[in-house]
């Protein structure tokens, strides 16, 4: 039997990845060795970063929150124990929503909390 030489499935395999290591900075782009071990670190990357950003979104939600709750005299978390007493359930994607985008639907928020917290 005649060997068969795999030049076909080899090319396509590097081609593959060099194709996704389009735009990598110096051989990581060009070289298949480099190229390769770069891709895999991205989609180590790329998974890490999925769980990351959601994280990173709640530290954000978080400080706008404390901002704008201090500005209306109380912290984060007296904020959120008095919503809590007063029976509001608002999540803090949208509580964070509020105080960019509505102060004034925030001021009202933080006034219920206030009153719920001085019962």
């Amino acid at each position: 039997m005649a060997r068969v030489k795999g030049g076909v499935v080899s090319r396509k395999r590097r081609k593959r990845i060099l194709k996704l290591a389009k735009g990598y900075y110096g051989s990581k782009h060009a070289l298949f060795k480099t190229a390769k071990e770069q891709v895999m670190n991205s989609y180590n990357y790329a998974y890490r970063d999925r769980r990351q950003k959601k994280r990173d979104f709640r530290k954000l939600w978080i400080q706008r929150i404390n901002a704008a709750a201090r500005i209306n005299g109380l912290s984060y978390s007296k904020l959120t124990h008095g919503l809590k007493l007063a029976g509001i359930e608002v999540n803090r994607k949208m509580l964070a929503d509020l105080a960019i985008n509505d102060a004034v639907a925030f001021a009202k928020i933080a006034d219920a909390a206030k009153k719920a917290l001085a019962k």
